[in-house]
């Protein structure tokens, strides 16, 4: 029998100390092979994102059935509050389903989702909190901006700068060519021997923003995973059609505009250390006492657009839209 009154129902409603999350999913079996460094890997990233964070994230991380050397290094920065939830599951669940499920689970409005072998550096989070303030309707951000990334799943931002809703051009951004090399390197692609390439930009309020971005870390408008990401699971390990699926078709469904910072804020390390990282690293923690501007964002959700589209139309929208496009600007 219960006996008293349990004290939480007279207390006030919780109040939102942040309105941004990161989650990030790990998944390492062993230290063999593929995985010899991986745990090293992931550590820099963790602590990368530590350092570069200000008080308005909370982070977390999810064990996805990786060794005990993981299961223990997660449970001691639960302990020291390094960050903020830990989620385990004994066995892979799949990347995409852990994702997707910590994401789900969150309630702040601005979700980061990104893959355990990422380097952050400082300032990502005030520049990419950046965009979505200077812009209506952003649905996703990346701090690593992509050149040749016009087209993949931003027909809805194609379609607002076809209608003259986003100012667009062509430009050149030799800043970003060394840094823009190594992510081609991290992913086996080839370099670009000048940099001289020009990046589908657009500017508002005098913040500029790349069109489009890949999907190994970005932050998402947290309304996209309940109005156009599948509601069943992936089932899926990793890779294949997961991430396409779930959100990047998601994001260009919403009608959502897909972006990326100007400059380059996050590095894709893959799973090797190289000294350039430690020492981005080591200027991480150097400057942990810097403080970024921070942007004031408004946390309502943003209807400007309807977001239900069943698939047919929007492959033939998407088609359209990127046939004009290219045809108009020559691209």
């Amino acid at each position: 029998m219960r006996v008293g009154i349990n004290p939480q129902k007279e207390e006030r409603k919780i109040t939102m100390n942040t309105h941004h999350r990161i989650i990030v999913v790990v998944y390492i079996p062993n230290e063999e092979g593929f995985y010899q460094n991986s745990l090293a890997v992931f550590k820099m990233c963790l602590d990368s994102i530590i350092a570069t964070t200000n008080p308005n994230i909370a982070i977390t991380v999810v064990n996805n059935g990786s060794f005990v050397k993981v299961y223990n290094l997660l449970n001691l920065y639960l302990k020291e509050k390094k960050i903020d939830t830990l989620i385990s599951h004994n066995t892979n669940i799949g990347k995409i389903d852990a994702q997707i499920g910590a994401a789900r689970g969150s309630r702040e409005k601005y979700i980061t989702l990104t893959d355990a072998d990422i380097l952050f550096v400082k300032g990502w989070q005030e520049r990419v909190e950046e965009v979505f303030c200077a812009f209506k309707n952003v649905g996703s951000v990346s701090p690593i901006p992509i050149r040749t990334g016009l087209y993949a799943g931003t027909s809805s931002v194609l379609k607002q700068i076809l209608l003259r809703k986003l100012n667009f051009k062509f430009i050149e951004i030799p800043d970003n060519h060394i840094n823009y090399n190594k992510f081609l390197e991290s992913i086996n692609w080839d370099l670009e021997q000048n940099d001289e390439g020009k990046w589908p930009v657009i500017e508002n309020y005098k913040t500029k923003a790349v069109v489009g971005s890949a999907h190994q870390v970005l932050t998402i408008d947290r309304d996209i995973l309940f109005s156009t990401s599948p509601s069943n699971p992936s089932l899926t390990l990793v890779g294949g059609n997961s991430e396409h699926n779930y959100i990047d078709v998601p994001i260009d469904k919403s009608n959502k505009l897909r972006l990326s910072t100007y400059n380059n804020f996050a590095f894709h390390i893959g799973n090797n250390l190289e000294d350039w990282m430690v020492a981005i690293q080591k200027k991480n923690v150097e400057d942990q006492h810097i403080k970024f501007n921070r942007v004031k964002l408004e946390l309502q959700s943003d209807d400007l657009f309807n977001t239900k589209i069943n698939d047919k139309l929007y492959g033939l929208r998407k088609m359209i839209i990127k046939k004009v496009f290219s045809i108009l600007y020559k691209s």
